[in-house]
């Protein structure tokens, strides 16, 4: 016992500055979603070896549910590009051979090499990166086309989502068919419900509706699934509603994502971001 007092008596210096340089990481590590972000891509380089190992284990084994979900997929999408092409007029056919048409969005997909919701602010880590075509702001989606979170941050071969489960993040809802909608986020309580504020009065939602994405976001295309309504309050000025959506997509569970990338992302920014825009922004 005498011999341990010396040494730590010894040392003390170098300890305690061991652990007041630990809790100032700690601290500068959750400062932010952004710094946190920052730091999951970087230190994925190292751990992403392992984390991918046990990820690929547990892939293995939920093979035949992924392909189930995955087959099912392409057959609605086999049906809706059906309807489509046979919906089109001459003309407009015409132009796709010419090569003048637009694709807004293109999909690709990735595995989850690390994932968690146990969390206040959960990240969601995917084994694709820059050198494949990912970037930050592209969509992430479960198999079966559900939200699930967004790109944030990029390394050459990994990339960081963050997962709807994040107090950090925001997106916009509506009841599915109607034109009223709401920001969605989550309070950091039940991994499996997410909260609709601010919607209208006048929207009138019922238990059991659709709740989808709404298109406005600048990373989720429009009618993406969200969840369905479970709960809904309306607040004491009764002005709007808060609603309790329970998530279309179980995010424990997620082996392979979709990612979607928005082509008209770049061209809107700029849009937003131009001198004329700036001028009326600063007008009183």
């Amino acid at each position: 016992m005498y011999k341990l007092l010396e040494f730590i008596r010894s040392t003390y210096v170098v300890l305690l500055f061991v652990v007041i340089e630990a809790v100032a990481f700690r601290c500068y590590a959750h400062s932010s979603a952004y710094t946190e972000a920052r730091l999951l891509a970087r230190s994925n380089e190292v751990a992403g070896s392992v984390h991918g190992f046990f990820a690929g284990v547990k892939h293995y084994f939920e093979l035949g549910r992924e392909n189930r979900l995955l087959t099912a997929r392409v057959a609605e999408l086999q049906t809706l590009l059906s309807e489509y092409r046979s919906a089109e007029t001459e003309a407009r056919l015409d132009g796709y051979m010419d090569g003048n048409a637009h694709t807004q969005y293109e999909l690709t997909t990735a595995a989850v090499v690390s994932n968690s919701i146990n969390k206040q602010r959960n990240f969601i880590v995917l084994n694709r990166g820059l050198r494949d075509g990912v970037a930050p702001d592209m969509a992430v989606l479960s198999p079966d086309g559900a939200m699930v979170g967004y790109v944030v941050e990029c390394s050459e071969r990994y990339a960081v989502a963050i997962s709807i489960l994040n107090t950090s993040f925001r997106a916009s809802g509506k009841i599915a068919g109607s034109d009223y909608f709401g920001s969605i986020l989550w309070d950091g309580s039940d991994p499996y419900r997410v909260t609709m504020a601010e919607l209208s009065k006048y929207a009138e939602p019922q238990v059991g509706d659709e709740v989808v994405s709404t298109g406005f976001s600048q990373y989720f295309p429009a009618e993406i699934p969200i969840g369905t309504i479970e709960r809904v309050v309306l607040n004491e000025a009764r002005t709007a509603y808060t609603v309790d959506v329970r998530l279309a997509v179980d995010v424990s569970g997620l082996g392979d994502v979709i990612l979607v990338r928005n082509n008209d992302l770049h061209e809107v920014e700029t849009l937003r971001a131009s001198d004329k825009v700036k001028e009326l922004n600063e007008r009183p």
